[in-house]
Formats: C-alpha cells, sequence, structure tokens
C-alpha cells in the first residue's frame, strides 16, 4: 500500500514554533512527527511514501535525506499549495494503479494501522474509501461523522456548534483504484478532497474508529498534550 503524507502546511497556529520548524518536523517526546509516521506506517507494511513540501521544505529535505527511510521516500516540492484533492491527482502515476492511503500529516495518531488496512479489505462492496475516525472530546471543532448500522457515513458536520455526537473524521483515508480512477476522470479538477470529493461520496465511505490515542496538534495547548500522553 503506497501512502500519500500531505506535509506542506504553515502550522500558522503553532507560532512562533513553527516559525522557524516545519509542522510535519515538530518533535513529539523528542521525535519528529513525520518520523513518527513513517515509523508506524513502516511496521504496518505500509510504504513507499510519497511526501509533498512546501513551507520550510529544505528542512524536509534535509531530515528525509538523512532518516532511515530515505529509500521509501520521494518528496514533492509545490511551489503553489495544489490542495489535498489537487496533490493527489497531480501524483496518480505514484501509485501504479492501486489503492492509495491519504494522510494529513500533521495529526499525531497511534493507531493500529495494520487493522486499519483489514478494514478497508473486508468494507462493504459498494464503498469506494475508508475513513478512519476518532472519538473527539471537543466535537463542535471538528469534522462529524454520522453512520449507518454498516459503518457507512450517512452525514458530515463540519465544525458546527451541536454536532450530533463524537465520531470525527481523522482525516486518514483509504481510496480504492476504482476511486482514483473516478476522481481522474470525473472530477479532475478537484482541489481540496474534504470538500469537493467526499460529499459526493455519502453512502460509500466505510469507516474504521481507532481508540488509540489522535490528536490535531495544530495549537499550542493539543501539542502540549501530545507531549504529556
Amino acid at each position: 500500500m503506497r501512502a500519500l503524507l500531505l506535509a506542506a502546511g504553515f502550522g500558522t497556529r503553532l507560532r512562533p514554533l513553527t516559525d522557524t520548524i516545519p509542522k510535519c518536523l515538530v518533535p513529539i517526546k523528542g521525535q519528529p512527527l513525520l518520523d513518527i509516521w513513517l515509523e508506524r506506517l513502516t511496521d504496518a507494511g505500509v510504504g513507499p511514501f510519497l511526501i509533498n513540501t512546501h513551507y520550510l521544505a529544505r528542512q524536509v529535505e534535509a531530515y528525509t535525506a538523512s532518516s532511515r527511510y530515505a529509500d521509501q521516500v520521494r518528496l514533492v516540492e509545490e511551489k503553489e499549495l495544489l490542495g489535498t484533492a489537487g496533490t493527489l491527482l497531480a501524483n496518480l502515476p505514484f501509485f501504479a494503479g492501486g489503492d492509495a492511503m491519504l494522510i494529513h500529516a500533521d495529526n499525531y495518531c497511534l493507531a493500529d494501522f495494520r487493522a486499519f488496512l483489514q478494514a478497508h479489505a473486508a468494507r462493504p462492496p459498494h464503498c469506494l474509501m475508508t475513513m478512519m475516525t476518532f472519538r473527539t472530546a471537543t466535537p463542535h471543532t471538528c469534522g462529524i461523522v454520522e453512520l449507518d448500522d454498516a459503518g457507512v457515513v450517512v452525514a458530515f458536520h463540519e465544525k458546527v456548534a451541536n454536532p450530533p455526537g463524537n465520531l470525527a473524521n481523522g482525516a486518514i483515508y483509504l481510496l480504492s483504484a476504482e476511486l482514483l480512477a473516478m476522481m481522474a476522470s470525473d472530477w479532475p479538477h478537484v482541489t481540496d478532497f474534504s470538500t469537493e470529493v467526499m460529499h459526493r461520496l455519502v453512502g460509500r465511505i466505510y469507516t474504521y474508529e481507532t481508540g488509540a490515542t489522535f490528536l490535531d496538534i495544530g495549537t499550542p495547548e493539543t501539542y502540549a498534550q501530545a507531549n504529556a500522553s
């Protein structure tokens, strides 16, 4: 399973820390966040990896070149950000006609990726992708999903005041080859995966809920929480 790790963001909410270091390299308990991703994914049999860069791209290049995963990583620098779906579409050949893992790599996630892969393999036949979900204590700050009895998404509630539940979209996805082909042929100009793709797939998105640590480390408070967990 090849994976695209989206790592080009500015991490503006984490300033001043991210004034000098890209968000994907901030240390969690002394280990760069990107290194945690590569370690856990590799242990689950995922790889090789494509990582997009933009902000402080030279630092990401230096890290990957010296890391133990260097031979499994390919970097693609975006002079202008393409968006989550735009990056995926621009790099479809990387996936060689197979399924793909799409990851927002600015989260701290200790999920069981082998179990996630197994859930995707066992998804209902009509589902084109599998979304990782988690329970959040602050549902009004997240994208909340509603599911049917089979664990398939029937509705999204994006950062609303009183969402119907606390099951959040983790922005980690397993995408079928069929979906990738559909995006290339039917939606070749989309740029944002969340707003331009997923709503078209309601009723065809399977889910896997992780009970492991899952944190958006986008604020100083959640970053401190990750380092204390």
